[in-house]
């Protein structure tokens, strides 16, 4: 089970990689009443300005991936007052506390938490969405609909994207299937049209047992939907381009990493990593380690924690 996404931006946005050990104790936000917790597993975090956790993957081969969606609402008069989650430190939470996407999805329900965040980027909030994949292949997708939680099995929907919500998107998807793709599909960048090819092209290829072979693959279909760097339009100031990709190999607990003007893609072997409580926080800087190409552990250096951006 392979799991890919691509990150675009008007902007380049900084991530540098972090492995968290078990056995961390941690604050959801630096407010009052902050929900609390101590790391069951170790993961390596994708951390967005070196302040907020944007996805990752744990060692037990649970992945969370957070997507912008401007539709997002996370609160409303009945979250106030509840124990405060910043959106920086919220996948790191979802990632140390559980193994499966069901577990995940338990938390979710309970709703004990109000969450919100920075700005960044000049301003711009954090709305965003996420998908969840455990290494059975579960896949769920969260959002927050006005304050409320809102969870969705993906059953056989092999894609999502940031715009629109789910249950919209859902229903693009099978507009286009009615079309079929064999005879038509859309070709702009346009997040429901990338979406709509990765769903189809990902139900046509080859499933296979090889999981090098099933990165390779995940990636010419992450490749086909990626929007081109650089990528303008006259008088359109606010064009979105992809500026990287990751893929996590859910079997082997292998997370690659794919900056667009890198000369490689390189990866994280979280199961040759020792992450027992006490071990010490890595760090790969990307700004320093731009010519890697296979496994990177031996790039990864010995580092603070990040500051969250609460």
């Amino acid at each position: 089970m392979v799991v890919g996404r691509s990150l675009d931006w008007k902007t380049p946005i900084p991530t540098n990689l972090y492995v968290y050990p078990r056995g961390m104790t941690k604050r959801g936000s630096d407010q009052p009443g902050a929900v609390e917790w101590t790391s069951k597993y170790g993961a390596v975090y994708a951390v967005g300005y070196d302040g907020g956790i944007t996805e990752g993957m744990n060692e037990m081969g649970l992945v969370v991936n957070g997507l912008f969606c401007k539709g997002t609402v996370y609160s409303n008069d009945d979250t106030k007052g509840r124990p405060p989650m910043s959106l920086a430190m919220f996948v790191g939470w979802l990632l140390d506390m559980n193994a499966t996407t069901q577990q995940v999805v338990d938390l979710l329900q309970k709703h004990d938490f109000t969450i919100g965040g920075a700005t960044f980027d000049g301003g711009t909030v954090s709305a965003l969405h996420w998908g969840i994949t455990d290494a059975t292949g579960q896949s769920a997708i969260l959002e927050f609909d006005h304050g409320q939680v809102k969870i969705y099995d993906m059953g056989d929907y092999r894609a999502m994207t940031n715009d629109p919500e789910w249950p919209a998107m859902r229903a693009i998807i099978d507009y286009w299937n009615g079309i079929g793709g064999k005879n038509m599909l859309p070709g702009t960048v346009s997040s429901p049209s990338r979406c709509v090819r990765a769903n189809y092209f990902a139900h046509h290829v080859k499933p296979v047992a090889d999981a090098d072979l099933g990165v390779s693959i995940t990636r010419s279909i992450i490749d086909d939907v990626s929007v081109p760097y650089t990528y303008e339009i006259a008088g359109e100031p606010n064009l979105s381009s992809t500026q990287w990709r990751s893929y996590a190999n859910l079997r082997d607990r292998r997370y690659y990493f794919d900056i667009v003007t890198n000369p490689g893609c390189y990866y994280i072997d979280l199961s040759a990593l020792d992450l027992y409580n006490g071990a010490p926080v890595l760090k790969l800087d990307t700004s320093k380690e731009t010519n890697i190409v296979g496994c990177a552990n031996k790039h990864l250096k010995r580092s603070e924690p990040f500051t969250p951006m609460y």
